[in-house]
């Protein structure tokens, strides 16, 4: 099943995508819902971002080829992480699929992309073991940590780097079905593509950081998990358009612009 949260009249709903139509339910995938018998075309409706989180939160470097890259463009010795490492962003840098990623007029040209696997949170979890994990998760979705390389060195927060407005696309939708195993990343910048990758080939997995996180906080539904990237990207700039594929999800599709 897909989950789509959708605007359409002026009115904000969440659907159940089929196909190129979405059918319209009254409620919401995480404290019940029933269908209406509407159905839209995708194409006349405005996708929104799939959730709102209450809390966002976000692995730390979990990828080893990410982490060998970032190691020898700063310069320093190769050292993988003995435990996961858990941060957060900020909601207000949610974007949905197909909306644009504005740079600011005073980014640095190290603007780059990270395609991650995100995992939405479908009902409370405390102290839960990583055999439980999957079972709190409602399903998966496609988000893109775009962070601003200059400002991450100078900032020791990130708060701009990785928190900037339109920094964090997310969607296109939910899917409750797509597999763990089978998935696959691909990022194309421009219709060329630029790497592709084991999504479920972690240093720490969906399930050890939902455990990990639920030993001190309680998840809540529509919490959301982004769990890192792998390899390293190219230089965004204005004009481009970044498209990210994680096999059972979908595409999620942004164009760049910068503030001139």
């Amino acid at each position: 099943m897909r989950w789509m949260r959708f605007e359409v009249d002026g009115d904000i709903s969440y659907g159940i995508a089929e196909g190129d139509s979405v059918r319209l339910v009254q409620g919401d995938p995480f404290d019940g819902y029933e269908e209406t018998g509407a159905q839209y075309a995708i194409s006349d409706v405005k996708l929104l971002i799939p959730v709102v989180p209450k809390t966002f939160y976000a692995a730390g470097l979990n990828y080893v080829e990410h982490i060998e890259e970032q190691a020898r463009l700063h310069g320093r010795e190769i050292n993988l992480p003995k435990k996961a490492d858990v941060g957060y962003r900020a909601n207000n840098a949610l974007i949905a699929h197909g909306e644009t990623i504005v740079l600011p007029k005073d980014v640095t040209e190290k603007v780059e992309y990270e395609a991650e696997l995100v995992a939405v949170i479908g009902k409370k979890a405390k102290n839960i073991t990583e055999a439980e994990a999957l079972d709190y998760i409602l399903g998966f979705t496609i988000g893109n940590d775009l962070s601003e390389r200059s400002w991450q060195k100078e900032d020791r927060t990130l708060w701009r780097a990785k928190n900037t407005d339109t920094f964090s696309p997310m969607g296109p939708w939910i899917d409750t079905d797509a597999n763990l195993a089978d998935m696959e990343t691909v990022v194309s910048l421009n219709s060329e593509e630029k790497i592709r990758f084991e999504t479920n080939k972690m240093l720490f997995s969906v399930e050890h950081y939902l455990s990990t996180i639920s030993k001190y906080i309680e998840l809540q539904p529509g919490d959301v998990l982004w769990m890192g990237t792998e390899g390293a990207s190219p230089n965004l700039n204005h004009g481009d358009v970044v498209d990210i594929e994680i096999t059972g999800i979908g595409i999620l599709s942004n164009p760049i612009i910068k503030e001139s």
